[in-house]
């Protein structure tokens, strides 16, 4: 394949958001005392994208005095970010983005610090289309006291799933460690995406069950030269694994089961499905 992994992740994140707009590319940038303001009125801004308030309700929703309510309603006026309906205050159309951008900060730098051992294992250019997608997962990292942690939480949604599609997920499931490692495909519809030299050796290890699975249809593999992270389709979740550089060790695997999440899944696995090779099932048919 002529373009390197780094080249083709780059171009993947452009197909997975094309008009996104970096803050360094604008001509005017907002001031840090601004945004700073911006986000120490977030509690007026959800309050009020929750539904609009008249003074009172304000004032008890936010547990401030009157003075205070006086002062966050002409911020809010002196920035068009609020007007008066029927004696409550609403937010305009820009008010509105603001508190769905204050938002959306918040839920992102708690889910950056949730999963920051995945942001750790994984390529720089999809650090960012991670975490929106998994940031109300379940992350499971392994530790001293349970290194295997990430490896049986990947067995368990395998078990629970009839489906199974995703990318260089052979470290999920080390030979010997679980049942399912010694059957890998047995009772389950999968296409799956790995290197080369990782597909020689399944067919090392189990020449004939991938030949039956792959007779039989059940199974689908395809190859690339060269794979990011860990991507795992199940029926009701998606998952995301790291590993650890030196050992193959899974480190984190994060699954979600958000409509997000599972979008972002299917267009990564479809983007990199397009650009990987059919194997031949050593019989010289595809796979």
């Amino acid at each position: 394949m002529a373009n390197t992994v780094l080249d083709e992740i780059l171009e993947t994140t452009r197909e997975l958001d094309s008009s996104s707009v970096s803050a360094h590319e604008l001509d005017d940038r907002m001031a840090t005392d601004d945004l700073l303001d911006i986000v120490r009125h977030r509690d007026l801004l959800e309050a009020l994208a929750a539904e609009p308030l008249d003074r009172t309700d304000l004032e008890a929703r936010l547990g401030v005095s009157r003075a205070t309510s006086h002062r966050f309603t002409r911020w809010l006026d002196e920035r068009d970010l609020a007007e008066r309906v029927d004696n409550r205050f609403a937010l305009t159309g820009a008010g509105q983005a603001y508190a769905d951008a204050v938002s959306t900060l918040e839920r992102d730098l708690r889910a950056a610090t949730a999963l920051a051992p995945l942001l750790e294992s994984i390529c720089e250019a999809h650090r960012e289309f991670v975490v929106a997608p998994f940031a109300d997962g379940t992350v499971t990292t392994a530790s001293p006291e349970d290194p295997y942690a990430p490896v049986t939480r990947f067995g368990r949604l395998l078990r629970e799933s009839e489906t199974f599609r995703g990318f260089n997920t052979t470290h999920m499931l080390p030979p010997g460690l679980a049942e399912s490692a010694e059957r890998p495909f047995d009772g389950i519809e999968a296409e799956l995406i790995y290197l080369p030299e990782v597909v020689d050796a399944l067919f090392e290890r189990h020449p004939e069950r991938l030949r039956d699975a792959i007779d039989a249809g059940h199974l689908t593999l395809r190859t690339r030269e060269a794979l990011p992270y860990g991507l795992a389709i199940f029926d009701d979740r998606v998952g995301v694994a790291g590993y650890d550089d030196r050992t193959g060790t899974m480190r984190v695997f994060v699954d979600a089961d958000s409509a997000i999440a599972r979008g972002w899944a299917e267009r990564v696995f479809a983007t990199y499905r397009d650009r990987s090779d059919p194997i031949r099932n050593r019989n010289g048919t595809e796979s």
